[in-house]
């Protein structure tokens, strides 16, 4: 049965406003997502928070309800609260209806299987937590296996990277790997490394491209180191006829995995 937290002195709501904060998720190995549709991808994804806050006026919800029957289920808390406790805990003037504390998961390059996918995603030194769950949105679409980060990258796990996901922290593999230590997993078995340079004359459309395919995608400021861009077997570019010198980085990466899809869909009628 879901007790009750109106309180803000309550010490469970100062410890979950404090996943706000990367020091204390990394102590905690816990981090929030808020927002139904979110923790119902988590659900249907098969993860289920520690603790759910949920609104009173939403506890009537088909989705709160399934919610609270699995989070109770799984020895997890659910805990009717308010919405200015709910505005607390997600740093929201408008919060959604629950926010859920999950434990943090990662993958290992190791747990990988590349041959389960054509396409997996690689993002060096990102930045913006906004990129990062556009692009993890953009894995999701694409069936892309994974999502490799590369370096000193946002926290996949901070409230903004895992609100921009949308659920698709979920269902894409996040593994975060230094450069020596992805270069040689990946030539270890097959895989085409393609990078997103500026410094190429050939167009992302004529290339030829072989499964697996992973793309690597720059820093946003300054692109990827010229090391990074001699291992790659491939690199090509997006055309640019306007004055704007690149894309962002998240909508590069995009543009980068549809065309891969497209080549991938369209190889059975190649005669």
């Amino acid at each position: 049965m879901p007790r009750e937290i109106t309180a803000y002195s309550n010490p469970l709501i100062k410890r979950v406003r404090n996943l706000r904060e990367k020091r204390h998720r990394r102590e905690e190995g816990l981090f929030l997502a808020e927002g139904l549709r979110i923790l119902t991808e988590a659900r249907e994804s098969g993860r289920i928070p520690d603790y759910l806050f949920f609104a009173r006026d939403s506890a009537g919800h088909a989705l709160v309800r399934a919610l609270i029957a699995d989070v109770e289920a799984a020895g997890g808390e659910a805990i009717e609260t308010v919405p200015d406790i709910l505005s607390k805990l997600s740093g929201k003037d408008n919060p959604q209806a629950v926010v859920g504390v999950f434990p943090e998961f990662a993958a290992s390059l190791e747990s990988l299987d590349r041959t389960s996918a054509d396409i997996w995603l690689v993002a060096e030194r990102l930045r913006d937590p906004g990129n990062l769950g556009t692009i993890l949105r953009t894995g999701d679409a694409v069936g892309a296996g994974g999502l490799i980060l590369i370096g000193e990258c946002v926290d996949p796990f901070s409230v903004e990277a895992v609100r921009a996901s949308m659920g698709a922290l979920f269902t894409v593999p996040i593994v975060q790997a230094g450069w020596p230590d992805f270069l040689a997993w990946l030539r270890a078995g097959p895989g085409q490394l393609v990078g997103l340079s500026l410094d190429t004359d050939t167009d992302y459309r004529a290339a030829t491209y072989q499964a697996p395919t992973f793309l690597l995608t720059g820093n946003e400021a300054q692109g990827m180191p010229a090391d990074y861009a001699a291992a790659c077997d491939l690199l090509v570019k997006i055309p640019m006829l306007g004055k704007a010198d690149s894309l962002n980085a998240a909508v590069a990466t995009a543009v980068m995995a549809y065309e891969v899809l497209a080549q991938r869909q369209a190889e059975p009628s190649r005669g």
